[in-house]
């Protein structure tokens, strides 16, 4: 096969397929475009599976052939798989009909066919075939007479067949691996096994928890590659043996070749040094030390080869060969066929005469494993420095993975000095690699010196390496200015992260990609800054890169996301010509892209590169040009989510309404109570109409004071008129409001109903005035009041609690800093000067100093010192974490006792803390799905509320007309004086604004916003950031919750549980345990120190306790120190304490004075002294390693105990 065909096989998704004659239109039509070898379509799973010659076709042709049918095709991964073909000889009788070349044509027509070669004789055919679409003998039944060929052709150096002997035979091995729990652990194993040497590929499937490894068996072994995921921590098991090696007639002849002719070649070498040569090859394609190990691998295989060293730096491989067996063009070809088949080789002609290097250079490497050790190449000593150790379990765990790795001679893991030093062959690994798989392990690594030569080679060897040095190292300085002057900057969105963790995988492995000159990673806002070299790299594929780590990424189109927007008041302007002059000498300034400024407002608009430029350096530019400028004060509070204004409104119109409101009800239920005393006297003692209008007329409401006008309604009408117009008024502006905009809202509807029953109240009225009526009519006076009174007190409750919610968004933003103190260092991190400025003026890459019991103003990474850090505020992790150079922290969060100095690496909107405040901020104004569906059904309400009740009063008047008793029947209780006309007219009416009245006070609109503004509020007071109001919506489907952090269900601060004694109560009281113990961790800053401390002095019911001494921290141990002056606290309390719940055991050894005999060790006597001489106690409280050091044993039922309650989540302290 030629190196340079490429098959590959892509999956394209199709849509708009509806029977199998689609499919056949599909296979058919594709199926006759060059460069297709087979199309294979399925209408069930709606795809189709292609096989194509890269040459000839892409992903992006297909897509659109496909597309010209008709139908939608979009590729289903970006990465086509290689097809990797299979090779058959087939003799070619001597007597054939066919001649060769007719075979040949034969052959070539037929799909799966990829390539067919003849030998030199005539006699045989080297047919390449791909073995999934076509079979050997499916080939042979093609050209009758023709066979399998028994022996493989002889082929002459140079020919084309000559690239098949460098293709190693692969195998494919499937295994299952239990214990991965996110995509982080698939990347951990697909990292780890593809840098094994052997490995080709691995694809590792979280979903069906199995990885398919693609390697070679004559380099690494199925179990060892079992082995080395076992070593990763994961459970690792065979699915399917690997499948046997397929060997080719050329691999057999090879072996054959290589067995008869082994021992002769290793004499003929060893006796003839002189005959190996060494040839430079320039190698363009390569991109990580993957493609490194590959050509390594496979050339080293050609037995022709006795060593080679590939450089990644310089793009170069250097390859000591036997010229007599191999020439220079098949070494060129053998190299271009490497997977994936991309690489460049060329010759420099400087090259083309190497002088031939010596034994010592680089030492046969044997065809026979056995003479394989007899010559070991040179190897190098490097030493890696290792942060994060913290005991010898970690030195263990480094020593074993490293020893595995192929190329490793010995290592020695130091913990006392933090680093490994590792002897090892250069040839098989390199100092990087070894430092990048330490870096896997989850320690930091870095590589302290050059690595230095254990076996040296001769100074004839020194001088030939030095002479191939100038070229690549002009080439290098040459590429590292041009990379300066070609840095580019993209923003990639990255789902799919959920901690630090993720973050730190995805900044560490984009890091060592060629061309990748930084990369900065946002949590919150799923964000990554990548700055890059497009000559080397392109946007695409870094997020690609971060995609193979197990991450959704996108590039984001919008790059100006990344730019900074500053704010200035400037003082000190008169004229246009000072705005055109700061506007000119801003946009000339390297950095700022936009500047606009206003003279009426003096107000400039700036934004800027923050990579370039920062806030502090545009004021300076300002202040420079003679004017004063000064940052536009944010509001830090949360006032824009408040609600106080609204809250006063709407009490203010409830109570107006109320006061008002409950006369009317009076009234109301006394004339109720009347009437139905009336009725059931008309229905008693059969009164006439007559004497019912004079019993009517004589009670006291009814009194009339003009005709027409009873007191009843005269008061209702007095009580009425204020309500609608104060307790009305912000429904009259808000309904104007709607109907301006030609939309109908709930305002709407109330002052409809509002309105129309007071206006038809006021107008009957004066229609019984003017007929000077003796019998009063019926009004709807009450109804205005007792409306208004029900939808404000609704309104008023809404917003009391939706400002709840503001007070915990303030509550959020009143954790950030409002300034910062900004350093400025000198060689050596000597401190040259301090400033502090507004915490908007920090820019990324400033170095900011936090004080003990400070916040931090930005989010960055320390540079120096070390401390403790409560970031409990926001991460919920109850115990403060520990931070030194090289830790990052969050803005928001309170260093506790360590001064630190910080590097910046996000600032002002882009900090966590800013991001967090931002997501409350959407949560409060983000509509449910179930809201935005009320939001668009309250359109169409209302017109159709006002419709119903207008055919509501048509209905009834017809209806009242055409058959009276129907009304009779409803109305009941109605004035008999009054005509039938009339009665069918009011009763139509009050049916009509019954209808409005009732549809008014509508939940539709209301409950849903004050249900989620309320929900993500109550959880924001409880540290609960709930997203908006479809998480919210969606809670109640939740079954099961699983906490990432024991502060979020815990108390927040360690608390003492249960104390056990190792010793009787009359060997030693409780109470002098107990003040002896807070005495000693009374000097502790550790939290676990500071629980137990305030648990003594709630048990001993003091806030004074004994003097500490001689007092010693171990940091991850314990601590130890001199106790005394406890005498006169266990006096003052002579009680017995009651045994409570404690966590902690302490094991203590008491020193007495010299003048006194000395005791046995945890031995006290219970009784006090007579006279309260001071004793010193010598305590020891920390884990069990800490007790070993100072030769105290733990016995087994205390480990055990101790063990138990670890196992619930607690701390044994000893």
């Amino acid at each position: 096969m030629q190196p340079n065909i490429k098959q590959l096989t892509v999956i394209v998704f199709l849509v708009g397929m509806t029977c199998n004659s689609c499919v056949q239109t599909i296979e058919q039509h594709v199926g006759k475009m060059n460069g297709i070898h087979n199309i294979k379509v399925s209408l069930e799973d709606k795809n189709a599976v292609v096989i194509y010659d890269s040459k000839l076709q892409t992903p992006a042709t297909l897509q659109e052939a496909i597309y010209d049918m008709g139908f939608d095709a979009t590729s289903a991964d970006s990465n086509p798989q290689p097809v990797l073909p299979d090779t058959i000889f087939l003799a070619i009788p001597t007597q054939s009909a066919l001649t060769s070349k007719q075979i040949c044509s034969t052959l070539l027509k037929n799909k799966g066919i990829l390539d067919v070669k003849l030998s030199s004789d005539q006699k045989t055919a080297v047919v390449t075939f791909i073995s999934s679409i076509i079979n050997g003998k499916q080939i042979m039944q093609m050209v009758p007479g023709v066979d399998l060929s028994t022996s493989a052709p002889e082929v002459t150096p140079g020919t084309c067949e000559d690239s098949s002997w460098s293709q190693a035979s692969s195998v494919v091995l499937r295994l299952k691996v239990e214990g991965m729990t996110c995509h982080s652990c698939t990347s951990t194993i697909e990292g780890k096994i593809g840098k094994l040497q052997g490995i080709q590929r691995i694809k590792v499937s979280l979903d069906n928890r199995e990885a398919v490894v693609v390697y070679q068996p004559h380099l690494i072994t199925a179990e060892e590659i079992k082995h080395q995921i076992e070593a990763a921590g994961f459970t690792a098991s065979f699915k399917k043996q690997p499948r046997p090696l397929k060997l080719s007639a050329i691999d057999l002849e090879r072996l054959r070749n290589t067995q008869t002719k082994g021992s002769e070649t290793a004499l003929k070498e060893n006796s003839n040094v002189n005959d190996t040569k060494t040839i430079v090859f320039r190698i363009d394609g390569m991109h990580c030390r993957s493609c490194v190990l590959n050509i390594q691998s496979t050339v080293s295989a050609l037995p022709s080869v006795t060593s080679i060293v590939v450089s990644l730096e310089k793009k170069s491989a250097i390859i000591n060969y036997n010229p007599n067996l191999i020439s220079v063009d098949v070494l060129r070809k053998a190299i271009e066929a490497v997977s994936p088949e991309t690489f460049k080789v060329s010759l420099p002609d400087e090259y083309e005469n190497v002088a031939l290097f010596s034994m010592l250079a680089s030492p046969l490497k044997s065809p026979h494993p056995a003479l394989k050790d007899a010559s070991q190449p040179l190897t190098q000593v490097v030493v890696i420095n290792i942060e994060g150790m913290t005991c010898n379990s970690c030195v263990q765990s480094i020593e074993g993975v490293i020893s595995q790795k192929a190329g490793v001679k010995s290592i020695h893991v130091s913990l006392s000095n933090c680093n490994a030093t590792i002897e090892y062959d250069p040839l098989q690994t390199c100092p990087e690699d070894l430092r990048s798989l330490i870096e896997d392990m989850g320690f930091d690594a870095s590589l302290s010196e050059l690595p230095v030569g254990v076996a040296q080679p001769s100074a004839e060897v020194q001088l030939e390496s030095h002479k191939t040095e100038p070229p690549s190292k002009v080439s290098s300085t040459h590429l590292a200015k041009q990379e300066t002057k070609t840095i580019s900057k993209c923003y990639v969105q990255v789902t799919g992260m959920t901690c630090a963790s993720c973050v730190a995988n995805i900044e560490r492995n984009l890091r060592r990609e060629d061309g990748i000159h930084s990369i900065l990673v946002a949590l919150m806002a799923g964000k990554a800054e990548v700055r890059y070299n497009p000559a080397v790299i392109h946007p695409s594929a870094i997020a690609e890169l971060i995609r193979e780590l197990g991450f959704g990424a996108t590039v984001m189109e919008n790059c100006g996301e990344g730019d900074g927007i500053l704010e200035l008041v400037v003082r000190g302007m008169t004229c246009a010509s000072c705005v055109h002059k700061i506007e000119s000498t801003l946009m000339k300034t390297n950095g700022v892209l936009y500047c606009s400024v206003a003279l009426a407002t003096n107000k400039a608009h700036i934004k800027y590169d923050p990579e370039i430029i920062g806030p502090r350096d545009v004021i300076q530019v300002v202040k420079d040009l003679g004017f004063t400028p000064s940052l536009v004060k944010k509001d830090r509070s949360a006032s824009h989510l408040d609600h106080k204004q609204e809250i006063r409104q709407w009490k203010r119109s409830f109570v107006v309404s109320l006061v008002f409101c409950i006369p009317v009800m009076g009234l109301m239920i006394y004339m109720m109570v009347m009437d139905s005393q009336l009725a059931d006297a008309h229905a008693h003692h059969n009164m006439s109409n007559e004497e019912m209008e004079a019993l009517h007329s004589s009670m006291v409401l009814e009194y009339q004071l003009l005709p027409g006008l009873s007191v009843m309604n005269f008061l209702s009408f007095l009580l009425c008129v204020p309500v609608q117009m104060f307790g009305g008024w912000h429904f009259y502006i808000q309904a104007y409001k709607a109907l301006k905009h030609r939309t109908a809202n709930m305002d709407v509807l109330i002052v409809l109903a509002t309105s129309i029953a007071f206006v038809y109240s006021f107008v009957i009225l004066l229609v019984a005035m003017a007929e000077k009526a003796k019998v009063n009519p019926v009004t709807f006076f009450d109804t205005p009041p007792m409306l208004f009174v029900f939808i404000s007190l609704g309104r008023w409750l809404e917003h009391v609690a939706k400002g709840k919610t503001s007070e915990a968004l303030a509550r959020l933003i009143s954790l950030q800093a409002t300034e910062a103190t900004i350093v400025t260092l000198g060689p050596d991190n000597v401190l040259l000067s301090e400033e502090q400025v507004d915490v908007e003026l920090v820019q990324r890459g400033d170095i900011v100093k936090v004080i003990p019991g400070g916040k931090f103003p930005v989010d960055g990474h320390v540079i120096e010192g070390h401390s403790m850090v409560d970031e409990s505020l926001i991460t919920g992790e109850a115990m403060p974490v520990t931070k030194k150079p090289g830790n990052t922290v969050i803005a928001g969060s309170i260093n506790q006792n360590g001064s630190l100095l910080i590097s910046a690496t996000h600032v002002g909107a882009d900090t966590t803390l800013s991001q967090i405040v931002k997501l409350v901020e959407e949560a409060q104004t983000s509509k449910a799905p179930i809201q935005q569906f009320a939001d668009k059904l309250s359109g169409y309400f209302v017109p159709s509320i006002v419709a119903v009740s207008v055919v509501t009063l048509f209905a009834w008047i017809i209806i009242g007309f055409v058959d009276f008793e129907i009304v009779e029947k409803y109305f009941l209780g109605y004035n008999k004086s009054i005509s039938a006309a009339e009665v069918i007219i009011r009763f139509a009416f009050q049916a009509s604004i019954t209808v409005l009245c009732i549809a008014c006070p509508c939940s539709l609109g209301l409950a849903t916003p004050t249900a989620v503004m309320v929900g993500t509020g109550v959880g924001a007071q409880n540290g609960i950031l709930i997203k908006g109001g479809e998480p919210l919506e969606m809670a109640h489907k939740v079954k099961v919750v699983v906490f990432d952090k024991t502060g979020t269900i815990t108390h927040g601060t360690p608390e003492v549980m249960q104390v056990k004694f190792l010793v009787e109560s009359n060997q030693l009281p409780h109470n002098k345990m107990l003040a002896i113990v807070g005495t000693a961790e009374s000097n502790s800053e550790h939290p676990l120190g500071v629980a137990i401390t305030k648990y003594c002095k709630k048990e001993l019911e003091s806030e004074t306790l004994g003097t500490c001494t001689d007092f010693q921290v171990v940091p991850g141990c314990g601590i130890s120190c001199k106790v005394t002056n406890i005498e006169a606290l266990l006096y003052r309390k002579n009680e017995m304490v009651e045994e409570n719940n404690i966590k902690n055991v302490t094991l203590v050894k008491i020193e007495e004075n010299r003048d006194e005999s000395v005791q046995p060790a945890l031995i006290i006597d219970a009784e006090l002294p007579t006279t309260l001489t001071s004793q010193k106690y010598s305590v020891l409280i920390g884990n069990r390693e800490w007790m070993n050091r100072n030769g105290l044993l733990v016995k087994n039922e205390v480990d055990k105990a101790m063990t138990e309650h670890e196992r619930r989540g607690r701390t044994a302290v000893l």
